[in-house]
Protein backbone atom coordinates (compact mmCIF):
# COMPACT_ATOMS: atom_id res chain seq x y z
CA UNK A 1 0.00 0.00 0.00
CA UNK A 2 1.41 3.62 -1.43
CA UNK A 3 1.57 6.19 1.39
CA UNK A 4 2.87 9.50 1.89
CA UNK A 5 6.85 9.68 2.80
CA UNK A 6 7.54 10.62 5.94
CA UNK A 7 8.57 13.80 6.42
CA UNK A 8 12.40 15.15 7.02
CA UNK A 9 11.49 17.44 9.97
CA UNK A 10 12.51 14.75 12.45
CA UNK A 11 15.85 14.29 11.02
CA UNK A 12 16.40 17.81 10.22
CA UNK A 13 15.71 18.57 13.87
CA UNK A 14 18.71 15.62 14.71
CA UNK A 15 21.29 17.27 12.24
CA UNK A 16 20.66 20.44 13.79
CA UNK A 17 21.78 19.21 16.86
CA UNK A 18 24.75 17.06 15.67
CA UNK A 19 25.91 20.57 14.19
CA UNK A 20 25.82 22.00 17.21
CA UNK A 21 27.28 19.17 19.27
CA UNK A 22 30.44 19.42 16.42
CA UNK A 23 30.23 23.67 17.11
CA UNK A 24 31.43 23.22 21.06
CA UNK A 25 34.11 20.78 20.27
CA UNK A 26 37.48 22.37 21.39
CA UNK A 27 40.06 23.48 18.97
CA UNK A 28 42.24 20.48 19.52
CA UNK A 29 39.46 17.57 18.29
CA UNK A 30 37.66 20.18 16.37
CA UNK A 31 37.62 20.41 12.18
CA UNK A 32 39.00 23.90 10.68
CA UNK A 33 37.97 25.59 9.49
CA UNK A 34 35.02 25.59 11.97
CA UNK A 35 32.65 26.71 9.86
CA UNK A 36 32.59 25.11 7.13
CA UNK A 37 30.91 21.47 7.99
CA UNK A 38 28.46 23.17 10.44
CA UNK A 39 27.35 25.92 7.08
CA UNK A 40 27.28 22.92 4.59
CA UNK A 41 25.24 20.62 6.75
CA UNK A 42 22.83 23.16 8.05
CA UNK A 43 22.30 24.51 4.40
CA UNK A 44 21.89 21.14 3.06
CA UNK A 45 19.42 19.99 5.82
CA UNK A 46 17.11 22.96 5.28
CA UNK A 47 17.30 22.35 1.49
CA UNK A 48 16.34 19.21 1.66
CA UNK A 49 13.67 20.04 4.50
CA UNK A 50 12.02 22.28 2.06
CA UNK A 51 11.96 20.77 -1.67
CA UNK A 52 10.53 17.67 0.23
CA UNK A 53 7.73 18.92 1.56
CA UNK A 54 4.82 17.98 -0.06
CA UNK A 55 6.57 16.54 -2.55
CA UNK A 56 4.77 12.70 -3.39
CA UNK A 57 7.02 11.47 -5.98
CA UNK A 58 11.37 10.46 -5.70
CA UNK A 59 13.68 12.56 -6.84
CA UNK A 60 16.85 11.04 -7.20
CA UNK A 61 18.78 14.35 -6.94
CA UNK A 62 17.06 14.80 -3.41
CA UNK A 63 18.37 10.73 -1.69
CA UNK A 64 21.87 11.86 -3.57
CA UNK A 65 21.94 14.73 -1.30
CA UNK A 66 20.50 13.46 1.59
CA UNK A 67 23.34 10.62 1.90
CA UNK A 68 25.81 12.93 0.85
CA UNK A 69 24.86 14.99 3.77
CA UNK A 70 25.17 11.98 5.86
CA UNK A 71 28.36 11.26 4.83
CA UNK A 72 29.97 14.64 5.52
CA UNK A 73 28.75 14.61 9.05
CA UNK A 74 30.08 10.70 8.94
CA UNK A 75 33.16 12.00 8.21
CA UNK A 76 33.48 14.88 10.21
CA UNK A 77 32.79 13.05 13.66
CA UNK A 78 35.46 10.28 12.57
CA UNK A 79 37.82 12.82 11.75
CA UNK A 80 37.08 14.60 15.37
CA UNK A 81 36.66 11.61 17.31
CA UNK A 82 40.15 10.15 15.62
CA UNK A 83 42.11 13.42 16.67
CA UNK A 84 40.73 12.38 20.47
CA UNK A 85 41.37 8.44 20.40
CA UNK A 86 44.95 9.66 19.23
CA UNK A 87 45.48 12.27 21.91
CA UNK A 88 44.39 9.40 24.57
CA UNK A 89 46.60 6.96 23.34
CA UNK A 90 49.50 9.24 23.67
CA UNK A 91 48.33 10.98 26.70
CA UNK A 92 48.42 14.82 25.48
CA UNK A 93 45.63 17.06 24.63
CA UNK A 94 42.77 17.63 27.12
CA UNK A 95 43.91 17.47 30.65
CA UNK A 96 40.61 18.77 32.38
CA UNK A 97 38.30 15.08 33.25
CA UNK A 98 34.96 17.61 32.82
CA UNK A 99 35.90 19.13 29.21
CA UNK A 100 37.48 15.41 28.00
CA UNK A 101 34.29 13.79 29.15
CA UNK A 102 31.83 16.53 27.79
CA UNK A 103 34.04 15.99 24.61
CA UNK A 104 33.71 12.48 24.32
CA UNK A 105 29.94 13.02 25.24
CA UNK A 106 29.22 14.98 22.19
CA UNK A 107 31.70 12.82 19.89
CA UNK A 108 29.77 9.43 21.18
CA UNK A 109 26.21 11.34 20.85
CA UNK A 110 26.70 12.85 16.94
CA UNK A 111 28.06 8.96 16.54
CA UNK A 112 24.60 7.72 17.80
CA UNK A 113 22.86 10.53 15.17
CA UNK A 114 25.25 9.69 12.06
CA UNK A 115 24.23 6.14 12.97
CA UNK A 116 20.56 6.78 12.98
CA UNK A 117 20.98 8.95 9.54
CA UNK A 118 22.14 6.24 8.12
CA UNK A 119 19.65 3.75 9.07
CA UNK A 120 16.90 5.68 8.17
CA UNK A 121 18.34 6.86 5.00
CA UNK A 122 19.19 3.06 3.86
CA UNK A 123 16.39 0.77 5.15
CA UNK A 124 14.10 -0.96 2.46
CA UNK A 125 15.16 2.16 0.45
CA UNK A 126 14.84 5.08 2.61
CA UNK A 127 11.83 7.35 2.88
CA UNK A 128 10.37 6.60 -0.05
CA UNK A 129 11.47 2.98 -0.53
CA UNK A 130 8.67 2.09 2.71
CA UNK A 131 6.44 4.94 1.62
CA UNK A 132 5.49 2.29 -1.83
CA UNK A 133 6.03 -0.88 -0.24
CA UNK A 134 4.74 -2.67 3.51
CA UNK A 135 6.98 -5.00 5.81
CA UNK A 136 5.38 -7.93 4.31
CA UNK A 137 6.76 -7.31 0.88
CA UNK A 138 10.18 -8.42 2.13
CA UNK A 139 13.19 -6.48 1.78
CA UNK A 140 13.92 -5.80 5.45
CA UNK A 141 17.18 -4.66 6.94
CA UNK A 142 15.50 -4.32 10.24
CA UNK A 143 12.91 -6.05 11.91
CA UNK A 144 10.93 -4.12 14.51
CA UNK A 145 9.30 -5.45 17.53
CA UNK A 146 6.02 -4.31 16.17
CA UNK A 147 5.77 -6.97 13.15
CA UNK A 148 6.91 -9.96 15.52
CA UNK A 149 4.00 -9.65 18.27
CA UNK A 150 0.31 -10.32 18.28
CA UNK A 151 -2.42 -7.28 18.75
CA UNK A 152 -2.71 -5.01 21.11
CA UNK A 153 0.98 -4.60 21.70
CA UNK A 154 1.76 -5.28 17.48
CA UNK A 155 0.75 -3.82 14.57
CA UNK A 156 1.18 -5.65 11.52
CA UNK A 157 0.50 -1.81 10.02
CA UNK A 158 3.21 -0.26 11.72
CA UNK A 159 6.00 1.85 9.83
CA UNK A 160 9.06 2.72 11.25
CA UNK A 161 9.69 6.95 11.49
CA UNK A 162 13.02 8.28 12.15
CA UNK A 163 12.97 8.50 16.11
CA UNK A 164 12.66 4.83 15.69
CA UNK A 165 15.97 4.34 14.22
CA UNK A 166 17.51 6.74 15.93
CA UNK A 167 16.20 4.60 18.95
CA UNK A 168 17.85 1.55 17.52
CA UNK A 169 21.04 3.80 17.28
CA UNK A 170 21.11 4.56 20.69
CA UNK A 171 20.16 0.92 21.99
CA UNK A 172 23.45 -0.23 19.92
CA UNK A 173 25.77 2.17 21.52
CA UNK A 174 24.93 1.61 24.70
CA UNK A 175 24.60 -2.20 24.98
CA UNK A 176 27.20 -2.58 22.24
CA UNK A 177 24.83 -4.95 20.78
CA UNK A 178 20.90 -5.04 18.87
CA UNK A 179 18.63 -4.83 21.60
CA UNK A 180 15.09 -4.91 20.17
CA UNK A 181 15.50 -4.39 16.59
CA UNK A 182 17.08 -7.12 14.65
CA UNK A 183 19.71 -5.93 12.10
CA UNK A 184 18.86 -8.54 9.24
CA UNK A 185 21.10 -7.40 6.02
CA UNK A 186 24.92 -7.84 6.20
CA UNK A 187 24.97 -3.79 5.56
CA UNK A 188 23.22 -3.11 8.79
CA UNK A 189 24.97 -6.05 10.98
CA UNK A 190 28.41 -4.28 9.65
CA UNK A 191 27.24 -0.78 10.28
CA UNK A 192 25.81 -1.74 13.90
CA UNK A 193 29.44 -3.69 14.50
CA UNK A 194 31.48 -0.65 13.60
CA UNK A 195 28.93 1.57 15.19
CA UNK A 196 29.63 -0.48 18.36
CA UNK A 197 33.21 -0.59 17.90
CA UNK A 198 33.37 2.91 17.90
CA UNK A 199 31.48 3.19 21.10
CA UNK A 200 33.34 1.18 22.97
CA UNK A 201 36.74 2.60 21.90
CA UNK A 202 35.40 6.39 22.68
CA UNK A 203 33.61 5.27 25.82
CA UNK A 204 36.43 3.11 27.15
CA UNK A 205 39.28 5.42 26.22
CA UNK A 206 37.71 9.09 27.37
CA UNK A 207 36.33 7.72 30.93
CA UNK A 208 40.22 5.47 31.38
CA UNK A 209 41.90 9.09 30.87
CA UNK A 210 39.60 11.20 33.10
CA UNK A 211 39.99 8.77 35.48
CA UNK A 212 43.85 9.02 35.51
CA UNK A 213 43.58 12.44 35.33
CA UNK A 214 42.08 12.41 38.36
CA UNK A 215 44.42 10.27 40.34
Amino acid sequence: MEHSPESRLEATVAIVVAVALTAVLPNRVANHPRWVVDVVAVLLAVVLLLATRGRTEPHRGLRVTGLVLTGILTVANLAAGARLVVDLARGQGIQTPATLLLTGGAIWLTNVIVFGLWYWELDRGGRWGRATTTHEDGGHDFLFPQWTVDPPFGDPEWEPSFVDYLYVSFTNATAFSPTDTLPLSRWAKMAMMVQSALSIVIVVLVVARAVNILH
